[in-house]
């Protein structure tokens, strides 16, 4: 399908829901993919991509930031709190904080280093007990306890569950949102993104509809 194709749905789903050209940000999600087609997408021009694992992004990126102006890289995979520093240091956002232990290592990390990632909410909107994520009951709370903290959340995330109608599920989160006052909502794959740009997403996340499948055995 690629780049050019995904942009132009982005804007086209941006122009039937109303809303500005470029209200909503595509992140290419690069995870597991070998280099060159990293790059190639690159040089079409895109500069925000996803990545699941702080050790691959450790050694893609910094080398591609040395090349490539402009370049934001965000963690939209399950975050350990071991690494949360080497988080820090390679990313500018970070959608997956989903416990109060991540909070305390984020927020004294921000206190240390004076500047913090990007942080969204990962909220478990299906109640599925094998996803992570803020149960909805408890993201009122969460969100308290992380500004408690000093830290500035950017939105939330979301991942409906696999075979769902995911629209309630972003509507659930555009909800939390609102009465929180937060305005990023990380919603929204590759077979889902239109939905999520109608229920107000900010960033959408679409991986191998840009780059080509996957090859993990190589991963």
């Amino acid at each position: 399908m690629g780049l050019s194709e995904i942009m132009d749905r982005v804007r086209a789903a941006e122009a039937k829901a109303g809303r500005a050209e470029g209200s909503v940000r595509l992140i290419a999600v690069s995870k597991v993919q070998p280099d060159e087609r990293v790059e190639a997408v690159l040089e079409a021009g895109h500069r925000l991509f996803g990545e699941n694992y702080v050790q691959e992004a450790a050694g893609k990126w910094p080398a591609f930031r040395a090349r490539y102006e402009g370049v934001s890289v965000h963690m939209i995979g399950p975050l350990q709190s071991n690494k949360a520093r080497q988080a820090a240091e390679l990313f500018d956002a970070i959608h997956t904080l989903d416990r109060a232990s991540l909070a305390k290592k984020l927020a004294g990390i921000a206190q240390e280093r004076g500047t913090c990632p990007e942080l969204f909410v990962q909220v478990n909107t299906g109640e599925e007990p094998q996803k992570a994520g803020v149960l909805p009951a408890d993201a009122d709370a969460f969100i308290a306890e992380c500004r408690a903290r000093d830290l500035a959340l950017e939105g939330l995330m979301c991942i409906p569950p696999d075979g769902a109608d995911p629209a309630p599920h972003f509507a659930a989160l555009a909800g939390i949102a609102e009465r929180n006052g937060l305005s990023g909502l990380s919603m929204g794959m590759s077979a889902d993104f239109e939905t999520a740009i109608a229920h107000g997403a900010t960033h959408v996340r679409v991986g191998s509809a840009i780059f080509g499948a996957r090859d993990y055995s190589k991963g």
